[in-house]
């Protein structure tokens, strides 16, 4: 009879850095894709940006590069979020990056643009030209989710990450805890 290896007891929320790691990878892809000269799916993004990085401006280029530089950055927050290597860095740098992307993404660039997109595609607000029809649709049924998605993602191993380190903190001052309680 083989025996097998001990089960750990990671829950889900454990998984959430992986995951966010993931979500950051994927969406950098899409930023490296159009950097590098793709077109297919840039009507989804707007004219305001999608004529620039089509026309191979520089400046625009550079910026999607950039953009996915940023998001293999968030890649490595999420991975060290739950990685033992996550604990050499400061534990006020990784929660001040983890709830910064949880504002950005879910706050931000997911509900509170899912809700003005809403409007615009329901024709209560106007569609700005910069963004137009087609791409205000597309952001409405996948941008916004997919950034929603991601502040979720990073929102949840952001909490455990801080639930976890809070345990092993290093008290401030000699006779506190990590908590900054006296010690009997």
């Amino acid at each position: 009879m083989a025996l097998s290896p001990p089960r750990t007891s990671r829950s889900w929320l454990d998984r959430a850095g992986y995951a966010a790691s993931a979500w950051a990878l994927i969406f950098s892809a899409q930023s490296f894709y159009h950097a590098a000269g793709g077109t297919a799916g840039a009507e989804t993004i707007g004219p305001a940006i999608a004529e620039h990085v089509l026309a191979r401006e520089p400046l625009w280029v550079a910026a999607m590069w950039i953009t996915g530089g940023l998001k293999v950055a968030a890649a490595l927050l999420g991975l060290a979020l739950v990685r033992p290597w996550g604990r050499h860095l400061p534990r006020w740098l990784l929660l001040v990056a983890g709830w910064g992307a949880v504002a950005v993404m879910a706050v931000y660039e997911g509900a509170a643009s899912l809700a003005q997109h809403a409007l615009m595609v329901a024709g209560v607000i106007d569609i700005p030209a910069g963004l137009g029809p087609t791409a205000a649709r597309w952001h409405l049924a996948l941008w916004d989710p997919w950034w929603l998605l991601g502040g979720i993602l990073f929102g949840v191993a952001t909490w455990r990450y801080q639930r976890r380190s809070r345990v092993h903190a290093v008290p401030d001052r000699p006779g506190r805890t990590p908590r900054g309680r006296a010690r009997p």
